[in-house]
This record gives structure tokens, sequence and C-alpha cells, in this order.
């Protein structure tokens, strides 16, 4: 991890929710499948770029706590840490939603959403950030359609790029390489520039 990196890139991952509530898992599934995420992002920030992967602090989306609030969180935490150095959210499925809905704070400046699970209407302020969708087509459990949807909305303030995996699926296994070196590249070019 750079001491002094030129930028932060926050990873956040998926995961539905369970009618027990349990906690996350470090361990979980859609916990590590980013992993190889981070890694790439790591690597394509050659020094320059400081990656963390957040643990939510509760699995799924419960309207009373979602993983907005701890984007939130975290976003304090970085400033905290590397002051008012440029962030950029990449987030997977509720992750990738995640990104989207709070990708307004500052100081992000970028987000990547990667197969995320929307609903059509979902949108933020997302103006002077950039913004890049990586959806596979054979995802059956985050709808393209939506997805598409959501660039829409989010097209009327900002640059926003959707890029269509052919043959891409929800955990982003086959073709990772596609979703990972395309959320690599957009975030070095967005924050380092």
């Amino acid at each position: 991890m750079p001491r002094e990196p030129a930028g932060v890139a926050l990873v956040l991952h998926g995961g539905a929710g369970r009618p027990d509530r349990p906690a996350v898992s470090p361990a979980q599934l859609s916990v590590l499948r980013m992993v190889p995420v981070a890694r790439r992002l790591g690597r394509a920030g050659r020094g320059r770029l400081a990656v963390h992967r957040l643990l939510n602090s509760t699995r799924g989306w419960d309207p009373a706590h979602t993983p907005v609030d701890d984007v939130h969180w975290a976003l304090g935490r970085l400033r905290e840490r590397y002051g008012d150095r440029p962030v950029a959210l990449v987030g997977h499925s509720l992750g990738g939603r995640a990104a989207i809905l709070a990708g307004g704070a500052e100081p992000v400046r970028s987000v990547v959403a990667l197969n995320p699970w929307v609903y059509p209407d979902d949108d933020a302020d997302l103006t002077g950030r950039p913004v890049l969708v990586v959806h596979g087509t054979d995802d059956r459990v985050a709808s393209i359609e939506r997805a598409r949807s959501v660039v829409a909305n989010l097209r009327r303030r900002t640059d926003v790029e959707l890029r269509e995996v052919p043959g891409g699926e929800h955990a982003m296994l086959r073709h990772a390489r596609a979703f990972e070196v395309a959320a690599a590249g957009f975030v070095v070019r967005t924050l380092l520039g």
C-alpha cells in the first residue's frame, strides 16, 4: 500500500440478504470475488493507488441500514487517513448499486459498477463524476435491462459508459479478465490521469 497515494479505490462487495440477518463474513464468496478486482486495481495503479476493500456491516439491503451507509462510513475513514485524495468506488452487484447511490459524496471522483443489482428508477446526482457500468449479457441475477435504465438516468447529468461482456455471468468468473481490466483501466484513467 503506498504511503502517499495519488488516489484511493474503495472496493465494494455484493451479497444477498438473509432472513436471520447474519453478519458479513470475510470468507463469503461475494466478498472473496472482489479480491482479484482489488489486486488488479493495485497492479494497475503502479504504487500510486491505495486500494481498500470494505466489509459491509450487514448482508443485503435493509431499509434501516444499507451498504450506502457503510460506504459513507468508509469514506469518512479514508478522508481521515488520506485527506482529500480522490476516491473511486468500485462495486459488484449490490456493491455496484451502493457505488452508484453513494457516488455523489466527497471525495468520490468516479464510479465503477460491475453487474450492478439495481432498480430501474435508481438515480443519483453524479455530475462531473464519470461512471463505468460493466455488465454480463448472461447475468441471471442482476438484470442488464435494469442497468441500461439506470445508465440512461445517470446520463442526464454525467458521462456514463456501459460495456457489455458477451457471455458474462453474475459472479464474473467467466470472462473475469474483461471485468477486472475494464475496472482497473477506468479507475487509473479517471483518478490518476
